[in-house]
């Protein structure tokens, strides 16, 4: 049975890895690797009271990282379909190309963190289209966009999938991974925003001819700060709800919808349906990218097989046998982010480690959600944020291997010795 296991699961993870030459939704491989996996345990368990108690309780944690996801997805769709994000991207203006490489990393950065980094990537190329004519700048940028998205999303609870799994599933505090992660995730960008603004030092924005800032979607300014200032404070307030609760952060995210689907209903209540249509919250939950909800699904349930069966904690034996160290595995782990998707590996790893032997706030799941949040910027295929900027700007793999992927490596490394040198510090 094992045996069987680890093949399947290997074939369904170099099919979710291979996305893009197969042609093949990764969700499709998720589902697919999911449904063989538990079938096979079942099948050769025998015990199916057993199976069926442990596939509910891998099926509640999975389902709560989903209807989180789906709460701030919609969260963030409402905000953007109101044009509330302008409040932030009109007041980007500058006449050097270094001084708004600073000023979009730095954005970028905090942005990723009270939004997640996926969405924050679309938002900040979408302004870019808008500030600059010049093709080559643009990728520079993207390029730029994708390590601040990663790095801001580290030091989050919200900021990336990764960390809000690790939350979630009771491995970090927020207030913890806020002050342990905040400074390398700061480092991991600053060193290549540096080189980058000096590479492009005395060179000149060139904009478009012809700026367009309205997106065709006519809302007052009333209706994009209220809607903006309201699913932003939202999307901050779920980690103290959940401080001072005790309940899970989906029921405060939900709740929080509830509250921003209230205050659009009063807002519009004497418009037209059909004027009104594009600015509800049903619009919006039709918007939100469900194959990723259903990728994180399918693979959270795959190696939730995995780790029933005790094959990840005999793994991370292994791993502490032959290595030894685990900075250095939890490094290892970062990079490999870049070739594969991180959400498995973390799955993996919080399946590896048990929090009896790794308690919450550990060593290792502090540094863990560093790595898997920054080492996904390494490659352009290592992270939602890099995989939406590669659609949006046409940006080819080898270019930005050339061109980002050290940018992005010297950063990693840099935040990595960071963070090891502030834990000897203050443990």
């Amino acid at each position: 049975m094992l045996t069987a296991l680890v093949v399947v699961f290997v074939i369904a993870y170099a099919a979710i890895a291979l996305e893009h030459p197969l042609k093949i939704n990764k969700s499709a491989s998720a589902l697919i690797g999911a449904g063989l996996l538990w079938t096979i345990y079942a099948m050769s368990t025998g015990d199916h009271h057993k199976v069926g108690h442990q596939l509910g309780e891998s099926l509640m944690g999975t389902a709560q990282i989903a209807f989180f996801l789906m709460g701030a997805m919609t969260i963030v769709e409402v905000v953007d379909s109101h044009n509330g994000f302008e409040v932030i991207t009109k007041r980007i203006r500058t006449q050097q190309l270094s001084t708004l490489m600073w000023l979009v990393g730095i954005v970028t950065f905090f942005l990723s963190a009270l939004l997640d980094n996926l969405t924050t990537t679309i938002v900040m190329i979408s302004l870019m289209r808008k500030l600059l004519s010049n093709h080559a700048d643009r990728l520079f940028f993207a390029g730029i966009i994708v390590i601040a998205a990663n790095s801001g999303g580290a030091w989050s609870p919200i900021g990336d999938v990764t960390t809000t799994m690790l939350w979630i599933g009771g491995q970090i505090t927020t207030m913890n991974i806020i002050t342990s992660v905040f400074l390398p995730s700061v480092v991991s960008l600053l060193v290549p925003l540096t080189v980058t603004a000096y590479i492009l030092r005395g060179r000149p924005v060139v904009g478009p001819e012809h700026v367009e800032m309205d997106h065709g979607l006519k809302t007052t300014e009333f209706e994009r700060n209220t809607m903006f200032l309201l699913g932003l404070g939202i999307l901050i307030a779920v980690p103290a709800f959940k401080t001072i609760t005790h309940l899970p952060p989906f029921l405060g995210i939900l709740f929080g919808l509830g509250i921003l689907w209230l205050v659009g209903d009063l807002i519009h209540r004497n418009k037209e349906d059909e004027y009104k249509q594009h600015l509800t919250l049903g619009h919006a939950l039709s918007k939100i990218d469900m194959s990723s909800l259903v990728f994180f699904v399918g693979i959270l349930l795959a190696v939730a097989t995995l780790e029933h069966t005790h094959l990840l904690s005999d793994l991370a034996r292994i791993l502490d046998k032959d290595i030894g160290r685990l900075d250095l595995i939890v490094v290892i782990i970062g990079m490999v982010s870049a070739i594969v998707d991180n959400v498995p590996l973390v799955a993996a790893a919080m399946g590896m480690y048990d929090l009896n032997t790794y308690p919450t706030d550990h060593f290792l799941w502090e540094f863990l959600a560093y790595c898997a949040g920054t080492g996904g910027s390494i490659l352009i295929i290592g992270s939602a944020a890099g995989v939406a900027a590669m659609g949006l700007e046409k940006i080819h793999f080898f270019w930005y291997v050339k061109k980002i992927s050290w940018l992005a490596l010297i950063g990693y490394f840099a935040g990595a010795g960071v963070y090891v040198l502030q834990y000897n510090l203050t443990h």
